[in-house]
């Protein structure tokens, strides 16, 4: 099951990180077709948020049509995404060790997350 975290610094609303966190884990393969999201109470007790802020970004899931809501059984997933590539695990692998070997060098998050970015900015101006 998807655990989520917000980062109240971010600028995001708190409705859509939880959003952006369930579109990822259902296009990583994380979260499947039939699984079940955390319900609203657990996700409140989960990151201290108002239900109100929960029922919103699951509603737009459920309009989005990722998501359905199942009168006294909870919201589930029901589309997925994108079919995981085979080679995705081998690359988060090679991801993980390459942000690992970042840290170790003395890079904080923040310029992980910076070289990162701009790695992606520059592969889209080349495709």
């Amino acid at each position: 099951m998807i655990e989520f975290r917000l980062d109240r610094h971010s600028g995001v609303p708190s409705y859509r990180q939880i959003i952006d966190q369930v579109r990822h884990a259902i296009r990583l393969g994380i979260l499947r077709p039939g699984d079940q999201l955390p319900t609203v109470r657990e996700v409140v007790r989960q990151i201290t948020i108002n239900p109100n802020t929960v029922h919103r970004a699951y509603r737009e899931l459920e309009l989005q049509g990722l998501t359905e809501g199942r009168t006294g059984s909870g919201t589930f997933v029901c589309q997925s995404l994108s079919e995981v590539p085979s080679q995705q695990p081998k690359l988060a692998g090679q991801l993980e060790t390459w942000i690992r070997r970042a840290h170790e060098a003395g890079l904080g998050t923040e310029a992980i997350e910076a070289l990162f970015a701009e790695a992606m900015h520059a592969q889209k101006e080349v495709e």
